[in-house]
Protein backbone atom coordinates (compact mmCIF):
# COMPACT_ATOMS: atom_id res chain seq x y z
CA UNK A 1 0.00 0.00 0.00
CA UNK A 2 1.48 3.13 -0.83
CA UNK A 3 2.33 5.91 1.95
CA UNK A 4 0.46 9.07 1.81
CA UNK A 5 2.82 12.02 2.19
CA UNK A 6 0.92 14.41 4.74
CA UNK A 7 1.26 18.14 4.26
CA UNK A 8 1.10 20.98 7.23
CA UNK A 9 -0.73 24.35 7.40
CA UNK A 10 1.51 25.91 5.44
CA UNK A 11 1.32 23.47 2.30
CA UNK A 12 -2.35 23.68 2.46
CA UNK A 13 -2.91 27.30 3.23
CA UNK A 14 -0.29 29.70 3.68
CA UNK A 15 1.86 28.55 0.19
CA UNK A 16 -0.97 29.50 -1.86
CA UNK A 17 -1.58 32.82 0.30
CA UNK A 18 2.43 33.55 -0.38
CA UNK A 19 2.05 32.62 -3.63
CA UNK A 20 -0.89 35.29 -4.34
CA UNK A 21 0.28 38.24 -2.81
CA UNK A 22 3.93 38.32 -3.95
CA UNK A 23 3.27 37.30 -7.59
CA UNK A 24 0.55 40.15 -7.53
CA UNK A 25 2.82 41.93 -6.23
CA UNK A 26 5.57 41.29 -8.91
CA UNK A 27 3.46 41.65 -11.57
CA UNK A 28 2.45 45.11 -11.22
CA UNK A 29 5.96 46.66 -10.24
CA UNK A 30 7.42 45.08 -13.11
CA UNK A 31 4.61 46.03 -15.59
CA UNK A 32 7.25 48.41 -17.39
CA UNK A 33 9.28 45.63 -17.78
CA UNK A 34 6.94 43.27 -19.45
CA UNK A 35 5.76 46.10 -21.72
CA UNK A 36 9.34 46.35 -22.64
CA UNK A 37 9.87 42.86 -23.34
CA UNK A 38 6.55 42.12 -25.32
CA UNK A 39 8.03 45.17 -28.00
CA UNK A 40 11.01 43.60 -27.61
CA UNK A 41 10.22 40.39 -28.62
CA UNK A 42 7.62 41.26 -31.21
CA UNK A 43 10.09 43.19 -33.28
CA UNK A 44 13.18 41.05 -32.60
CA UNK A 45 11.87 37.48 -32.74
CA UNK A 46 8.14 38.23 -34.29
CA UNK A 47 5.23 37.00 -33.09
CA UNK A 48 3.50 35.44 -31.43
CA UNK A 49 5.29 37.12 -28.58
CA UNK A 50 4.20 35.00 -25.72
CA UNK A 51 5.15 31.15 -26.32
CA UNK A 52 1.99 28.78 -24.91
CA UNK A 53 2.44 25.01 -23.95
CA UNK A 54 0.11 22.61 -22.29
CA UNK A 55 2.21 21.49 -19.18
CA UNK A 56 0.94 19.16 -15.96
CA UNK A 57 0.63 20.81 -12.82
CA UNK A 58 -0.48 19.22 -9.37
CA UNK A 59 -1.65 15.76 -9.74
CA UNK A 60 -1.28 15.82 -13.79
CA UNK A 61 -3.60 18.20 -14.45
CA UNK A 62 -2.70 19.98 -17.90
CA UNK A 63 -2.51 24.26 -17.82
CA UNK A 64 -1.32 26.40 -20.54
CA UNK A 65 2.14 27.70 -19.29
CA UNK A 66 3.04 31.20 -20.73
CA UNK A 67 6.84 32.68 -21.54
CA UNK A 68 8.41 34.87 -23.51
CA UNK A 69 9.01 33.31 -26.67
CA UNK A 70 13.23 32.96 -27.61
CA UNK A 71 13.06 31.09 -30.84
CA UNK A 72 12.04 32.24 -34.30
CA UNK A 73 10.37 29.56 -36.61
CA UNK A 74 13.00 28.64 -39.61
CA UNK A 75 12.51 25.69 -40.94
CA UNK A 76 14.24 23.35 -43.52
CA UNK A 77 13.10 23.08 -46.96
CA UNK A 78 10.83 20.12 -46.08
CA UNK A 79 8.77 22.72 -43.56
CA UNK A 80 9.96 20.59 -40.65
CA UNK A 81 11.41 23.31 -37.76
CA UNK A 82 14.59 23.25 -37.47
CA UNK A 83 17.03 22.29 -34.44
CA UNK A 84 16.27 24.61 -30.94
CA UNK A 85 20.15 25.82 -31.27
CA UNK A 86 19.84 27.31 -34.52
CA UNK A 87 16.23 28.77 -33.97
CA UNK A 88 17.31 30.19 -30.63
CA UNK A 89 18.03 33.73 -31.50
CA UNK A 90 20.86 35.96 -29.66
CA UNK A 91 18.08 37.68 -28.14
CA UNK A 92 16.46 34.66 -26.91
CA UNK A 93 19.74 33.35 -25.24
CA UNK A 94 19.77 36.42 -23.68
CA UNK A 95 16.56 36.56 -22.22
CA UNK A 96 16.81 32.79 -21.23
CA UNK A 97 20.67 32.99 -19.29
CA UNK A 98 18.46 36.08 -17.31
CA UNK A 99 15.61 34.26 -16.91
CA UNK A 100 13.48 36.81 -18.01
CA UNK A 101 12.01 34.67 -20.55
CA UNK A 102 9.80 32.89 -17.67
CA UNK A 103 8.26 35.94 -16.02
CA UNK A 104 4.99 35.45 -18.09
CA UNK A 105 4.85 32.27 -15.76
CA UNK A 106 3.96 34.75 -12.93
CA UNK A 107 0.37 34.94 -14.24
CA UNK A 108 0.39 31.08 -13.91
CA UNK A 109 1.53 31.24 -10.50
CA UNK A 110 -1.36 33.97 -9.47
CA UNK A 111 -3.87 32.07 -10.99
CA UNK A 112 -3.25 29.09 -9.28
CA UNK A 113 -1.91 26.72 -12.28
CA UNK A 114 1.57 27.02 -10.25
CA UNK A 115 3.44 28.11 -7.35
CA UNK A 116 6.53 30.53 -6.55
CA UNK A 117 8.95 27.08 -5.39
CA UNK A 118 8.05 23.75 -6.64
CA UNK A 119 9.20 21.12 -9.67
CA UNK A 120 9.10 22.78 -12.42
CA UNK A 121 6.52 21.90 -14.91
CA UNK A 122 8.16 19.79 -17.56
CA UNK A 123 6.81 18.21 -21.30
CA UNK A 124 3.47 16.47 -20.85
CA UNK A 125 4.63 13.78 -23.21
CA UNK A 126 7.22 12.77 -20.22
CA UNK A 127 4.30 11.41 -17.76
CA UNK A 128 4.39 8.24 -18.63
CA UNK A 129 7.93 7.42 -18.50
CA UNK A 130 8.22 8.28 -15.02
CA UNK A 131 9.02 5.67 -12.10
CA UNK A 132 6.63 5.37 -9.22
CA UNK A 133 8.93 7.60 -7.07
CA UNK A 134 9.52 10.25 -10.02
CA UNK A 135 5.83 10.73 -10.33
CA UNK A 136 5.40 12.53 -6.39
CA UNK A 137 6.36 15.60 -8.07
CA UNK A 138 2.92 15.85 -8.92
CA UNK A 139 1.87 15.62 -5.61
CA UNK A 140 2.34 19.82 -5.68
CA UNK A 141 2.46 22.51 -7.97
CA UNK A 142 4.78 23.31 -10.16
CA UNK A 143 7.06 26.36 -9.27
CA UNK A 144 8.60 29.47 -10.79
CA UNK A 145 11.96 28.13 -9.26
CA UNK A 146 12.67 25.12 -7.27
CA UNK A 147 15.59 22.75 -5.82
CA UNK A 148 16.22 21.31 -8.84
CA UNK A 149 17.17 24.50 -10.61
CA UNK A 150 19.18 25.55 -7.83
CA UNK A 151 21.45 23.02 -7.60
CA UNK A 152 22.94 22.46 -10.95
CA UNK A 153 19.85 23.57 -13.25
CA UNK A 154 20.46 22.12 -16.65
CA UNK A 155 23.58 20.47 -15.89
CA UNK A 156 22.14 17.95 -14.44
CA UNK A 157 20.71 14.96 -15.10
CA UNK A 158 17.42 13.68 -15.57
CA UNK A 159 18.05 11.12 -13.19
CA UNK A 160 19.21 13.74 -10.32
CA UNK A 161 16.97 16.36 -11.03
CA UNK A 162 13.97 13.97 -10.66
CA UNK A 163 15.52 13.11 -7.50
CA UNK A 164 15.69 16.32 -6.47
CA UNK A 165 11.82 16.83 -7.08
CA UNK A 166 10.88 14.42 -5.29
CA UNK A 167 13.42 15.60 -2.21
CA UNK A 168 11.50 18.95 -2.31
CA UNK A 169 7.87 17.58 -2.13
CA UNK A 170 8.78 15.41 0.54
CA UNK A 171 10.54 17.85 2.38
CA UNK A 172 8.31 20.84 2.28
CA UNK A 173 8.37 23.79 4.53
CA UNK A 174 8.30 27.63 4.75
CA UNK A 175 11.97 27.93 5.60
CA UNK A 176 12.86 25.28 3.03
CA UNK A 177 11.15 27.43 0.45
CA UNK A 178 13.03 30.33 1.60
CA UNK A 179 16.21 28.79 1.13
CA UNK A 180 15.12 27.98 -2.68
CA UNK A 181 13.91 31.57 -3.65
CA UNK A 182 17.24 32.99 -1.95
CA UNK A 183 19.54 30.72 -3.90
CA UNK A 184 17.39 31.47 -6.79
CA UNK A 185 18.59 34.92 -6.68
CA UNK A 186 22.19 33.86 -6.62
CA UNK A 187 21.98 31.99 -9.42
CA UNK A 188 20.35 34.61 -11.72
CA UNK A 189 23.40 36.56 -10.97
CA UNK A 190 25.86 34.03 -11.47
CA UNK A 191 24.11 32.55 -14.79
CA UNK A 192 24.69 29.44 -14.01
CA UNK A 193 23.17 26.00 -15.44
CA UNK A 194 21.12 27.32 -18.04
CA UNK A 195 22.10 25.27 -20.79
CA UNK A 196 23.12 21.20 -20.69
CA UNK A 197 26.01 20.42 -22.81
CA UNK A 198 25.57 20.29 -26.24
CA UNK A 199 22.34 21.25 -26.05
CA UNK A 200 20.77 24.80 -26.36
CA UNK A 201 18.64 23.50 -23.56
CA UNK A 202 18.15 20.30 -21.61
CA UNK A 203 18.24 17.22 -23.31
CA UNK A 204 15.16 15.34 -24.05
CA UNK A 205 14.09 12.80 -21.41
CA UNK A 206 14.19 9.62 -22.45
CA UNK A 207 12.57 7.53 -19.76
CA UNK A 208 13.90 5.07 -16.83
CA UNK A 209 15.94 1.70 -17.65
CA UNK A 210 15.08 0.56 -14.49
CA UNK A 211 11.51 0.95 -12.38
CA UNK A 212 12.48 1.98 -9.30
Amino acid sequence: MRKRIKFNWYQLIMKRLIDIVLSGITLIMLSPLFLLLYLLVGVIIGRPVLFCQDRPGKNGEIFKLYKFRTMNNKRDDQGKLLSDDVRLTPFGRFLRTTSLDELPELWNVFIGDMSLVGPRPLLVKYLPLYTTEQQKRHLVKPGLTGLAQVSGRNLLSWEEKLKLDVHYVTHLSFFHDIKVICLTVVKLITREGISAQGHATMQEFKGNEKES
